[in-house]
């Protein structure tokens, strides 16, 4: 049993537990509000299913450099103030966050589980 847990490689879990309070302090100074404003002053005219779009997009960006947990707490609030200031329903666009951060495959470290296993297996990122 020790020797599996030593071979466990914590970087994945690192980066959770980093992004987490990360998510935290960019809703409390503001920056959340601030970046759905942005958004909502730049495509906003172009309607909410072109916002979704976008969100859609930028999150499955990001996802393929972080953990799909670490983008989906990172850009749920920022979906969430997006619908609020557009004044529409926030599932959808809740719902694309939480679908684009699962398109997390393309890229091993974009996946927890990936991460896990490319060390003790020896794996590198073009495999």
């Amino acid at each position: 049993m020790e020797e599996a847990y030593e071979s466990i490689d914590m970087a994945g879990f690192v980066l959770i537990a980093g992004m987490l309070p990360v998510a935290t302090a960019m809703e409390e100074v503001g920056l959340v509000a601030k970046i759905a404003e942005g958004l909502t002053t730049y495509l906003g005219d172009a309607g909410p299913l072109v916002m979704l779009a976008a969100l859609y997009l930028i999150t499955t960006i990001i996802t393929q450099m972080l953990s799909n947990t670490a983008t989906t707490v990172l850009f749920a609030p920022i979906a969430l103030a997006t619908a609020q200031q557009l004044d529409v329903h926030p599932q959808p666009f809740m719902m694309g966050v939480a679908i684009a951060a699962s398109m997390a495959f393309a890229t091993p470290v974009a996946s927890p589980v990936d991460m896990l296993v490319m060390g003790p297996g020896s794996y590198r990122f073009m495999d």
